[in-house]
């Protein structure tokens, strides 16, 4: 199995203004090069604005191994640019959730990123879409969305991943039930057409908002999308499927539905936003599609989350 160490050139790209960035290039542009990878070269953003020009020109420079260390949508972004070239993506977890390390087993420790990274194995792993735009983790209209705009960027820094729940029980107080139909194209389900909605999820990873689970067998390497829909109900109710998140069980609850597709259509009414790993970046209706051991990733050497399959 391929190693990072085998990779030629290396970039690095850190969006400062993540919740851990600022400091992050130098330090750990140092620790990569005393593991043994050196980096090439060094990119500081300091905001998603200037995230495409900077992937354009180290993707043009020809580098094998682009780090990209911020939050999930940073990288979330990176990986759709890098889907498909050969380029390797390398990952740093600065953000507030890091869901993505989380799911590919990376550390959250900067200085253990970087050591797992110079040490790490190459693999493939699924990339989703929504309307064409990418995601890794998950896709999501109603609550969730709700949550993203309660998160500001200083309740983030204060809290860090408890900001998730705070933002939660305010958005949850706001929020507005919609409808949904779910369309199915390749026929493998049928139409699904769902009154009094709370949120409906698409998974193409294990884990979303701060270490949920999507479900128990979801996971970024199985070609396939986990859908989740949850129904308005009581308060009581919801507490109950709250307490179910971490390891996905909530799927499992009575009037939740739950099933695995590798294409699904979500209509809502009203027309609603949609959540892309934390970035609202499309709207329903939205059609959503996985794209198959699309990009090529570091992971630690014990890492299970992926392999490579080419």
């Amino acid at each position: 199995m391929k190693a990072a160490r085998d990779l030629r050139s290396a970039a690095l790209v850190v969006n400062a203004g993540a919740r851990l960035g600022a400091s992050a290039p130098d330090l750990a542009s140092g620790i990569l090069e005393r593991a043994g990878l050196p980096v090439a070269a060094v990119h500081r953003i300091s905001s998603g604005a200037e995230l495409p020009g900077i992937l354009e020109r180290v993707v043009y420079d020809g580098h094998d191994l682009v780090i990209v260390g911020g939050g999930d949508g940073t990288v979330s972004y990176a990986a759709g640019r890098l889907a498909g070239t050969g380029t390797v993506l390398g990952v740093l977890p600065l953000g507030t959730a890091n869901d993505l390390a989380r799911t590919l087993e990376i550390p959250a420790n900067l200085g253990q990123a970087c050591a797992a990274l110079a040490d790490g194995k190459v693999v493939d792993i699924d990339l989703g879409r929504a309307n064409g735009q990418p995601f890794l983790n998950v896709a999501s209209a109603g609550l969730s969305v709700g949550v993203t705009e309660t998160l500001s960027p200083r309740l983030k820094r204060s809290l860090g991943p408890l900001a998730y729940g705070v933002a939660a029980v305010r958005a949850y107080a706001r929020h507005k039930p919609f409808r949904a139909r779910l369309e199915f194209p390749d026929g493998d389900h049928e139409t699904l057409d769902l009154e009094n909605m709370l949120q409906v999820a698409v998974g193409n990873g294990r884990h979303y908002g701060g270490g949920n689970a999507v479900s128990p067998t979801a996971g970024i390497d199985d070609h396939t999308l986990d859908v989740y829909a949850i129904p308005g109900a009581p308060l009581r109710e919801h507490m109950r499927i709250a307490r179910l998140l971490k390891d996905g069980s909530f799927v499992e609850r009575d009037g939740v539905y739950h099933l695995t597709t590798q294409r699904v259509r979500l209509v809502t009414d009203p027309p609603l936003p949609v959540n892309l790993d934390g970035e609202i970046a499309t709207a329903t209706p939205a059609d959503f599609t996985i794209d198959r051991n699309a990009v090529h990733v570091v992971v630690p050497q014990g890492s299970t989350a992926a392999s490579l399959d080419g």
